[in-house]
């Protein structure tokens, strides 16, 4: 990943939009997307754009009166970085910690028994 750094939520939704559509994609595309549904001007969503260009998330060039934007780093590599630093930061670094908290005075179901029985034999081999 190009840059490693924590995105703040707003940021993240442009990406995730950018990421689930085609590349390259318009300004005038992810604001049809997010501009009424999270009620931003077209300044703030071009705002963020040009933060994601210098934090290295994303290449932008201009055709014509268009502005398209391309991603850098991919979904999956945000994700598992976040993911991991999560489980660092709140969790001690332990995938069993996580699993605690989140099912503490819960049932497990066996049908999540067996899908985490059969995910630790394959990191295992």
């Amino acid at each position: 990943m190009i840059n490693r750094k924590k995105l703040p939520d707003a940021e993240f939704e442009v990406m995730n939009e950018i990421w689930n559509n085609a590349s390259p994609i318009t300004t005038n595309v992810l604001m049809k997307k997010l501009g009424k549904q999270k009620e931003w001007k077209v300044q703030t969503l071009i705002s963020m754009l040009n933060r994601l260009i210098k934090k290295g998330f994303l290449h932008s060039e201009k055709n014509g009166k268009e502005r398209t934007y391309v991603p850098l780093v991919k979904k999956e590599d945000y994700l598992k970085y976040e993911t991991e630093n999560f489980i660092k930061r709140y969790h001690e670094n332990s995938i069993v910690n996580l699993v605690n908290t989140l099912y503490s005075n819960k049932k497990l179901k066996e049908q999540d028994i067996d899908e985490l029985s059969t995910l630790l034999k394959e990191w295992r081999d």
